[in-house]
């Protein structure tokens, strides 16, 4: 028994050290293995992400779980770090970015803009091509001429003829006087002789006042009998589009008997808003088009600006005149009109250069191939594509023409955009203890390996 315990003491203390040593082992392999996944994460690994949701990152390629776009691999491109991009306001984008995002630079340059105000506007009468025919004696409308509104007339054909037994007493006035100077005028007395032209000069003033025309005077000068029906003309060619009596009616001096308006040339009363009008003068070209003639251009000027503005629209009315063929255009017609006028030479970027946060204006300027930064710019006037660039910005620099969202956002995620992003529809950070934020809700989204 002496032998065995000393054995067993013996055999103790050797599984002992063996348990020792494995367990030395054992940690020394798992720090071994720890330090190899700290060195792996150190070098990098290859990661994923969506070009147009780029908080989107993953360790392996797929789709993106909000748009399904198929991941990309995330590579910086930059040629600075990320410390110095943030100080400078900078933002660099891979070739691939651009590429996806379709990011575009284009060189701010001088060159000649046109500015279009667009507007609706009516189609009004010519005030100055408008005429009404009266009754220039009382008497009865013994024939009508026209009948429809509507109807064209001439100034060679009469459109009504009036009995009035005044006009046929200042005829027979006349042929008295006509025959009184032809018996006086061999007289030897010279009074006498001139009366005789006084007299006959007075009758045909009375008859050219009561409406009566010069060659309806020569015509009853060849006759001997008074003219019973008086022919009445227009006092100018057009349109009847008021029509007030019919056969038979009786009629004061002075009564309206038609309306008559001439379309070859209308106007068009065209709404400016008053943000616009300081673009408009006298004299610039219009183009008016109506959606009754699709595909035809009316053509015209501006004749005048009215000197007030509509409270309720904010509008100020502008007066078009334009040559109207074959009466196309129809009164109170809406049309659509643009004024052009010419700015000159100036500064110009395409139109989505421009990011527009509410209160100043930024375009993205690129530094270096891929690099971005933010500069503030001044604006003028807009065209349909470009846009006057103030101040902020000189000639042969690159601006990046189509994709500057992307890069604003890219901006904000980095956060070295050095942009308020309050502007952008966020607030900033309050300083203090913020509140707990709220457990979020189940959703269809696998977001699990979404790194922010």
């Amino acid at each position: 028994m002496s032998l065995r315990r000393p054995t067993l003491i013996v055999l103790i203390i050797l599984v002992a050290a063996g348990l020792a040593t494995g367990g030395w082992f054992l940690v020394r392999h798992d720090d071994h293995e720890k330090d190899d996944g700290h060195q792996q994460e150190a070098e990098g690994k290859v990661q994923y992400t969506c070009p147009m949701h780029p908080f989107i990152i993953k360790d392996q390629p797929g789709t993106c779980p909000i748009c399904n776009m198929t991941l990309v691999k995330k590579v910086e491109g930059t040629q600075a770090t990320d410390e110095e991009r943030k100080a400078l306001g900078q933002v660099a984008l891979s070739p691939t970015q651009m590429v996806i995002a379709n990011v575009a630079t284009v060189p701010a340059k001088m060159e000649p803009l046109s500015r279009e105000i667009t507007g609706v506007g009516i189609v009004q009468f010519d005030q100055t091509r408008q005429a009404r025919v009266t009754a220039w004696v009382a008497g009865r409308i013994d024939r009508l001429h026209v009948n429809t509104v509507g109807s064209w007339v001439s100034k060679t054909k009469p459109v009504a003829e009036l009995y009035s037994p005044d006009l046929v007493a200042a005829q027979q006035e006349y042929l008295l006087a006509l025959k009184s100077r032809d018996r006086l005028k061999d007289s030897s007395i010279s009074s006498i002789s001139q009366g005789g032209e006084s007299l006959l000069a007075s009758a045909r003033q009375r008859l050219l006042l009561l409406g009566v025309k010069q060659h309806q005077i020569t015509a009853l000068e060849k006759g001997t009998e008074p003219e019973i029906r008086l022919p009445i003309y227009t006092p100018q060619p057009g349109v009847v589009i008021e029509k007030f009596v019919v056969e038979g009616q009786y009629v004061n001096v002075g009564d309206p008997l038609f309306n008559v308006a001439d379309l070859s040339r209308v106007w068009v009363e065209v709404e400016v808003y008053e943000n616009e009008l300081a673009g408009v003068k006298v004299g610039q070209p219009v183009e008016v088009v109506s959606q009754s003639y699709p595909g035809k251009v009316f053509k015209g000027k501006v004749a005048f600006i009215y000197p007030f503005l509509d409270p309720k629209t904010r509008t100020v009315k502008v007066r078009v005149e334009l040559a109207n063929p074959n009466m196309m255009l129809k009164p109170d017609m809406f049309v659509s009109a643009k004024v052009k006028s010419s700015v000159g030479t100036v500064l110009t970027v395409p139109v989505g250069a421009v990011i527009d946060t509410g209160q100043r204006q930024v375009v993205w300027v690129e530094t270096k191939p891929g690099t971005f930064e933010p500069r503030n710019v001044q604006v003028g006037i807009r065209s349909t594509d470009t846009v006057q660039i103030l101040s902020g910005l000189h000639e042969g620099e690159k601006v990046a023409a189509s994709g500057g969202y992307l890069i604003d956002s890219e901006a904000q995620l980095r956060g070295g955009s050095g942009q308020d992003h309050s502007q952008h529809g966020g607030t900033a950070p309050q300083p203090g203890p913020q509140p707990t934020p709220a457990t979020p809700k189940k959703n269809d989204l696998n977001m699990d390996d979404m790194k922010m």
